[in-house]
């Protein structure tokens, strides 16, 4: 399959299914608000280094229900602990920050580069993208951070500096999805972590489906959560 090379002033993407096997479907273009919310809504995400921009649809995509979060004994006791203090959309800013900080998957450095903040950043200003963050006192030890539309949650990256961190702020974000009416989590790729807490790879295809469905499931919440 071809790598399509995308201009700055026509935000259509390609097919995702035309994605190369690993999924890399395009390159170039820009992290507009404008571009970014129409790639997530194809089932698209930009994940790159350096320049040019990278844009991907991957086959399995990792997903989970927010309803099927995994809670574990061990999570359930941490819960019951009050060890950590929940919040959301408080500190977005810090939270990004903090995940660029953080190196993923064996990796020495960080996808999340300075053009990636800034645009999410942008993203969070114009309400679509939010942050659930956990504390310890003032302290902040751990958080996520996404992009909402409609019923979908397409979580991008999440970061602790305190055991079991991260893992609260991901149960604190299923839980209030659900009690929302949000019906699916985009976890973009397979992580053995990930799988530990519920998530599950389907096709991309299947994914495209239930995109198209919860996508219009509900309105899109514009602003601070909560």
């Amino acid at each position: 399959m071809p790598v399509y090379q995308l201009n700055d002033t026509d935000y259509l993407f390609p097919n995702p299914n035309e994605s190369e096997s690993e999924g890399l479907l395009a390159i170039g273009g820009d992290l507009s608000p404008k571009r970014l919310l129409y790639a997530y809504i194809n089932g698209i995400f930009p994940w790159y280094n350096e320049n040019p921009i990278l844009w991907w649809s991957p086959d399995p995509r990792m997903i989970l229900y927010p309803s099927k979060f995994h809670c574990s004994k061990s999570l359930k006791r941490v819960l019951k602990s009050n060890k950590f203090n929940v919040r959301f959309d408080s500190v977005f800013s810090r939270v990004i920050d903090a995940c660029a900080k953080t190196p993923h998957n064996e990796q020495t450095d960080t996808w999340i580069n300075n053009d990636m903040r800034k645009a999410y950043k942008e993203l969070y200003k114009l309400g679509f993208a939010h942050s659930v963050e956990t504390f310890i006192g003032n302290r902040l030890v751990g958080g996520i951070y996404g992009v909402s539309i409609g019923g979908c949650f397409f979580g991008e990256s999440m970061f602790h500096a305190d055991t079991d961190a991260s893992k609260v702020a991901f149960y604190a974000l299923c839980k209030w999805l659900t009690e929302k009416g949000f019906g699916l989590v985009d976890c973009q790729m397979h992580t053995p972590h990930l799988e530990s807490l519920g998530a599950e790879s389907i096709s991309r295809d299947e994914y495209l489906e239930l995109l198209k469905t919860h996508l219009h499931s509900r309105e899109t919440w514009l602003g601070k959560w909560v």
